[in-house]
């Protein structure tokens, strides 16, 4: 149906528009329209979406304190690369800066950068170590071709998306059914003069577990000294760098250890900012490699530049700073240990059903609880999570993880900052109930279970 004058008056007097009309889609709309169109368009287009106190798949922040929004909403018009103009915006990024090479145990001065989430910060960090290890090379008079990452198959698809867009070759290690982390037996064999570093994971996104971060620097330092070769190991610490630091603080996997010389960290996960904000931190200063910083000035002043991005809102960085000075070691830790206790809660009554396995709940881990049916003759695990969402909303993810783990499908629940006992209880009682119809109707629907598997469901 195509707006009339009438159609528009009629809207514009007792309702919606787009209640009959079509929306713009596909070609570029010829007429604006009120402003008020416009926020009812967006507004009831999201409203369709999952309810995000409810997605369980995702690490990202999903909930703030109304002070720190009202920090977001006056100053997403800052543009945060404009250290001239805005020059307390650069310098609340190196207080950041600052405090977080201090949580994470910097033996002396350091720098960093705020980036686009971890993401960004690992493509940084990563072609610092490349960078680094071309300058060794070429001093010692040796070739710089081949260069070479090791990591495991735990790591997030960034580190495969560096190396192919920067022809580094991966050496991944992979997993194995019953173990989905990695240590230094795992990576000694892929090891050679053209590595230009180890990664290790702080926090895994598949069972949330941590890399033997220890025994990979320890191994490092014995190849260092055994056959001449310093290896130097970056910490993905993207979900675990706000976590081990207050759950678990006597647990070495920082700057305590000599051959980790770079680290980055999601600000949107467990930092507790909204998307998109995350940090790298080097151990020292030549860390970062001096060919990848830029000098401008056509802003106004002579300012240096490390990031990929240019253009950036101010809002996440004076959020994240929001959250440090408002909550210091204390708060996160109360936080922290809140979502842990009900993780362990939401394990008890998991296992108590005699439905589910826990996978590695006696371990250092985020606060979640990775787990899988120990009887799947009628339903999967796939069938669960389609149930949950169909019947109660919640969104809790099955998959499969990466090779040679490929055959083993778990489900994950990660435990917010919003999630009360109640809705602890709650989820524990949906997830039985999911099963108990499943278990009566012999599955999830053939095509309901084809779009878990192919990723084309919710």
């Amino acid at each position: 149906m195509t707006a009339t004058t009438e159609n528009l008056r009629d809207a514009a007097l007792f309702g919606n528009r787009f209640a009959t009309e079509e929306v713009p889609s596909r070609e570029f709309p010829a007429a604006g329209m009120t402003a008020t169109d416009a926020m009812r368009l967006v507004a009831e287009d999201i409203a369709l979406e999952g309810d995000p106190a409810r997605n369980l798949a995702t690490f990202v922040t999903t909930w703030m304190e109304p002070e720190a929004q009202r920090i977001i909403a006056g100053n997403l018009h800052r543009n945060f690369i404009d250290h001239a103009e805005y020059p307390r915006t650069a310098e609340i990024e190196r207080r950041c800066i600052r405090m977080l090479a201090d949580l994470f145990h910097a033996p002396g001065e350091t720098t960093g950068a705020r980036t686009q989430g971890s993401s960004e910060a690992i493509m940084l960090g990563a072609l610092s170590l490349k960078w680094n290890w071309r300058k060794r090379r070429q001093a010692a008079g040796e070739s710089t071709a081949n260069p070479n990452l090791v990591f495991g198959g735990d790591v997030h698809v960034v580190w495969e998306k560096f190396c192919r867009y920067f022809d580094v070759e991966p050496r991944i290690v992979p997993l194995q059914p019953g173990k989905y982390t990695i240590g230094p037996d795992d990576v000694s064999p892929h090891v050679d003069e053209n590595t230009i570093g180890v990664a290790a994971v702080l926090g895994t996104t598949f069972t949330g577990h941590k890399d033997d971060v220890v025994g990979i620097n320890n191994l490092l330092l014995r190849i260092k000294s055994e056959r001449g070769i310093d290896v130097p190991l970056h910490v993905d610490g993207a979900s675990g760098g706000f976590v081990w630091p207050f759950l678990y603080p006597h647990s070495e996997w920082d700057f305590r250890l000599e051959q980790v010389h770079s680290i980055n960290v999601s600000g949107h996960k467990f930092g507790l900012v909204y998307p998109g904000i995350g940090w790298l931190i080097f151990r020292d200063r030549s860390d970062l490699a001096s060919d990848l910083v830029f000098e401008e000035n056509y802003l106004g002043k002579t300012d240096a530049t490390f990031t990929l991005n240019f253009s950036t809102g101010s809002s996440m960085v004076l959020a994240q700073y929001y959250n440090f000075v408002r909550y210091g070691r204390a708060g996160y830790s109360y936080i922290m240990k809140n979502m842990q206790e009900n993780a362990r809660m939401l394990a008890e009554k998991l296992q108590d059903t005699g439905r589910f396995t826990l996978i590695g709940a006696d371990e250092e881990q985020l606060p979640l609880v990775a787990f899988q049916l120990t009887d799947r003759s009628n339903f999967n695990e796939f069938d669960v999570s389609w149930q949950l969402s169909a019947e109660r909303g919640w969104m809790v993810p099955a998959y499969t993880l990466p090779p040679n783990a490929q055959d083993v499908t778990i489900m994950r629940a990660l435990v917010k900052e919003t999630m009360s006992r109640e809705h602890v209880d709650t989820l524990a009682r949906d997830i039985v109930d999911a099963c108990t119809t499943l278990e009566k109707k012999g599955g999830a629907h053939e095509s309901e279970r084809r779009k878990m598997v192919t990723g084309s469901g919710h």
